[in-house]
């Protein structure tokens, strides 16, 4: 498949590399896959066309629809907090733009990746087909429920914000996977991960956050 001038990277491989140094590893990224990831997968193409010079920026980005492109530091803490190391399931709510569906799928075996802005995933499935990112299953749904066909999983990222933890990912997480999720109030909330173990659910709070709302059954209800 030829790219087209905006698919195939020519003349970003510079701010993204800044973006990687700068933004990632200077605030302690530390995790050399992940920061291999990020500096191969071209950002530039999950933006709007007319954002796409600011796509390399040091902020989140509008994507339509009231959703947005997470910032670079917030993709690569989240990917960080998950440990992959190659083989694992993963599940992504939220698939949004692609952007983190792209970075993951560098990263892991499988992505399954749940979004329900129907339109969203659309244009989020046809940039990873074009970036070759066939490890990706999507489906448009409550991401809030999770996907039990699926489970369990090594691994799940929710990539918009829950006023608590649905309990049904807990549930699809397999023993020893990682979940990280945004959790609080509509303005404000904090990063959380948990390990499930045997017996119990370890977590740890990552820091400070802001992501729009996580709609859904378990979730906040639309239109709240």
């Amino acid at each position: 498949m030829v790219l087209s001038d905006r698919h195939s990277g020519g003349g970003f491989d510079l701010p993204r590399g800044r973006m990687v140094a700068e933004q990632l590893e200077r605030r302690g990224i530390r995790d050399q896959r992940v920061l291999r990831a990020i500096a191969k997968v071209p950002r530039h193409v999950f933006v709007e066309e007319a954002l796409v010079g600011r796509a390399y920026g040091d902020h989140p980005l509008p994507i339509g629809e009231g959703q947005t492109i997470s910032q670079p530091y917030m993709v690569a803490l989240m990917s960080e907090a998950l440990a992959l190391v190659g083989h694992e399931r993963v599940l992504e709510i939220g698939t949004g733009s692609g952007y983190q569906t792209a970075v993951l799928a560098e990263l892991c075996g499988k992505v399954f990746t749940i979004e329900r802005l129907k339109g969203l995933a659309d244009r989020a499935m046809r940039r990873l087909d074009v970036l070759g990112y066939y490890n990706v299953l999507a489906r448009v749904s409550d991401g809030s429920l999770g996907w039990r066909e699926e489970a369990p999983f090594d691994a799940v990222m929710v990539t918009a914000a829950a006023p608590d933890v649905p309990p049904v990912l807990l549930e699809q997480l397999a023993v020893k996977g990682r979940l990280v999720i945004p959790v609080g109030d509509a303005h404000t909330q904090v990063l959380r991960k948990c390990v499930r173990e045997e017996t119990d659910v370890r977590w740890t709070e990552l820091g400070g956050c802001v992501f729009v709302k996580l709609i859904g059954q378990d979730a906040w209800p639309n239109g709240s």
